[in-house]
């Protein structure tokens, strides 16, 4: 299963020396297309500096961006329907271990201009195609980062699932791989590309909240009494690879709640609600407030209310410490109530306002009342006669601080398919580049170790080290099952 870079540089010359690849326009005829520009060294949104060849060989406004689909299960067959609904895209393979969703996959490109997608049961076989202009990866969580370099290596731009990895070590891996290869990665964290985040974010980054000074995210839902439930392993189901389905991670007999979906529950694979839903609320969080990492992380949490056999936990509370701010993520399964009246979301908190924003659109809720331009100490009013020092001036308790708004949904999925795709023509860096990924991933997986330790992390963003924690270093990185081990870069 281990694959050399030596081979991908032989094999992918082509797609190395020139980015995009010769492919097919809209009309189905052949097109020329442009080649490889670096994306390494510009700021989010600056265009990269393109070859003298690049140049020669300027992609055509109707010509079709080839992809192949590495993990078509249900979040990957939703992204083959978004991508499909874009008409500069082709469909070209599909790829995954278990061939009931191979199939689906094919099924649903039968119409598209071309024919239907081949099939494909080893991802390598995707990465190695020089016909490819860019692959998605859709895999479960633990599956991301190999595909990922490896694709990076051959030439090929990545759009990549949330979280981006299994661990923070990897995560820096898979930045260095886009950067050092100058490839363009999104991460599905499509939030950033909603409009109604974007005008959301640009309320919290204006001032109009007052002084900010904690955030409050949360996911919330009742699945008591049983949770997951207890499932007895047994056989691996007709079509499924289960020991490249495992890979890196050590192998265990098939269990269901280790399958579909489940995986998220158990940490060989994944990272919990933390990761699958925390990140996108967290990215919120890091991209409110201009931050990159906290500087200490506390979690505490347990199994306490679900009888099944997850690993990761059924209640976590972590908090999260910035310069001049707090932010906290609780997650629950044993009681979905809530204030806002909300499963899920996030709240900024600042001295005149409050924004809350989900996917349904976003709210500001002024502060009103109270305010004092100065203190006057209680003692004063005691005294006889009453000399106050210092002047009082209270806002009366209808009077707001802020403007209240109130703003409803956007779409959030096929504008971030969109934006990747003009990305992979301009090399610009997308709205959720592989570093701010990175970086919503590790403030995920950071809560995570600290609930596994047990103990207040100090956090070296810098080395992306726990400052003198042994203990807690030894969960950024993992063992890699042979022959499923990380590219070297």
């Amino acid at each position: 299963m281990s694959i050399s870079r030596r081979s991908f540089v032989s094999t992918a010359a082509a797609g190395m020396a020139g980015g995009l690849v010769a492919g097919t326009r809209a009309d189905g005829s052949a097109g020329a297309v442009d080649g490889a520009a670096s994306a390494a060294d510009g700021a989010a949104g600056r265009p990269s500096q393109q070859t003298a060849a690049s140049r020669a060989r300027v992609r055509g406004a109707n010509d079709r961006i080839r992809i192949g689909s590495i993990g078509v299960g249900g979040m990957g067959r939703s992204h083959l329907g978004n991508f499909q609904q874009h008409d500069d895209v082709q469909i070209v393979t599909v790829c995954d271990v278990w061939d009931v969703n191979r199939r689906r996959a094919q099924r649903m490109t039968e119409r598209q201009t071309g024919g239907a997608a081949t099939m494909e049961a080893d991802y390598r076989k995707v990465v190695e195609r020089t016909d490819l202009d860019a692959v998605i990866v859709a895999t479960v969580d633990h599956w991301h980062a190999i595909p990922m370099i490896l694709a990076c290596q051959s030439g090929k731009d990545v759009y990549v699932e949330k979280p981006i990895s299994h661990n923070v070590a990897e995560g820096r891996a898979m930045v260095a791989a886009a950067r050092k290869y100058d490839r363009v990665v999104q991460v599905g964290t499509q939030q950033r590309s909603g409009r109604h985040f974007q005008e959301a974010i640009s309320v919290v980054q204006s001032g109009a909240l007052g002084k900010i000074h904690r955030i409050h995210a949360w996911n919330v839902g009742n699945q008591t009494p049983a949770g997951l439930g207890r499932p007895a392993d047994v056989a691996v189901p007709a079509g499924l690879d289960w020991d490249t389905w495992l890979g890196p991670a050590p192998v265990v007999p098939f269990n269901p709640n280790r399958f579909i979906f489940q995986f998220r529950w158990f940490w060989d694979y994944a990272g919990g609600m933390m990761t699958d839903w925390g990140i996108h609320l967290l990215d919120l969080a890091l991209w409110g407030m201009k931050q990159t990492a906290p500087k200490t992380v506390y979690a505490v949490g347990g199994n306490f209310v679900l009888d099944d056999n997850r690993e990761t936990p059924d209640t976590i509370d972590a908090v999260y410490e910035f310069p001049g701010f707090i932010c906290t993520y609780s997650n629950r399964t044993g009681n979905a109530y809530n204030g806002a009246g909300k499963g899920y979301g996030i709240e900024f908190y600042g001295t005149d306002a409050t924004l809350f924003l989900d996917r349904a659109g976003f709210e500001v809720i002024p502060e009103t009342g109270g305010t004092a331009k100065a203190p006057t100490p209680s003692y004063l009013s005691e005294q006889e006669p009453v000399v106050p020092a210092w002047k009082r001036d209270w806002n009366g308790p209808s009077r707001a601080r802020a403007a209240g708004l109130r703003a409803g949904t956007s779409d959030q999925n096929l504008t971030h398919i969109r934006n990747f795709l003009d990305c992979m023509r301009t090399r610009q860096r997308p709205n959720s580049d592989i570093e701010l990924g990175h970086f919503s991933t590790a403030m995920c997986l950071l809560g995570n170790v600290a609930y596994r330790t047990g103990h207040k992390l100090t956090w070296d963003a810098a080395t992306e080290q726990c400052v003198d924690d042994p203990k807690a270093n030894a969960l950024l990185t993992r063992e890699y099952r042979a022959p499923y081990t990380l590219p070297t870069i």
